[in-house]
């Protein structure tokens, strides 16, 4: 008996223990610190580029042109010293086979050949460019206008320089480019069935797998 007795002495400990035991408090949550607010930047300050070495070339440029045609016909005039400060000329887009004329024929500038002939849609219209090179006088220009992005139209190249008839039809067949006097407009890419424009920024593909 008494050996019952004192084993079940243990037991009942173990029972009395894990009666009184507590159940753990929850943690009080650390308070979090606010985090400062991210001090605003300040806009960048745009960069002043230093006058470029060519600007006496562009002035003389613009005085000679100015003097042959209306004032008007030149709509802006700068250096582009990204593209290795090239004298850039945003003219009157209905004087632009005269211009071309002008820069290739004239004494002082004899542009002679066509280092590029392209055009770029901006959404609200369409500009083409051309580029151009004086291998006499190793000079380059570049020579732009805007069209009526709904109804684009300028004269032809082609009778000034010869390869300006494949850059015009690409022109046409990619951007709807309507070259007045062309002697041969027509696509140079895609079939004459082909639906829009490719290099339009809004053009959408009649089969997007294609």
């Amino acid at each position: 008996m008494s050996e019952e007795k004192e084993s079940k002495k243990p037991e009942e400990s173990v029972v009395e223990s894990s009666e009184k035991k507590e159940a753990p408090k929850p943690a009080t949550p650390r308070p979090v610190a606010a985090r400062p607010r991210p001090t605003p930047r300040k806009p960048a300050e745009p960069k002043v580029l230093p006058p470029s070495p060519k600007e006496p070339l562009l002035e003389s440029y613009r005085k000679q042109i100015e003097e042959q045609f209306d004032k008007d016909l030149i709509q802006e005039a700068y250096v582009n010293q990204a593209g290795e400060h090239t004298p850039t000329f945003v003219i009157n887009s209905a004087k632009w086979f005269k211009m071309a004329h002008f820069l290739k024929e004239t004494d002082g500038f004899q542009f002679d050949f066509v280092q590029n002939y392209s055009a770029v849609d901006y959404e609200t219209h369409l500009e083409v460019v051309l580029h151009l090179y004086s291998l006499e006088r190793n000079e380059t220009v570049c020579l732009k206008a805007k069209l009526d992005r709904d109804k684009p139209e300028v004269e032809t190249l082609s009778q000034v320089w010869k390869v300006a008839n494949w850059n015009e039809r690409e022109m046409y067949d990619l951007l709807g480019i309507t070259f007045q006097q062309h002697p041969d407009l027509r696509r140079i890419l895609l079939p004459d069935n082909w639906v829009g424009y490719p290099l339009r920024k809004d053009y959408e593909p009649y089969d997007e797998g294609v």
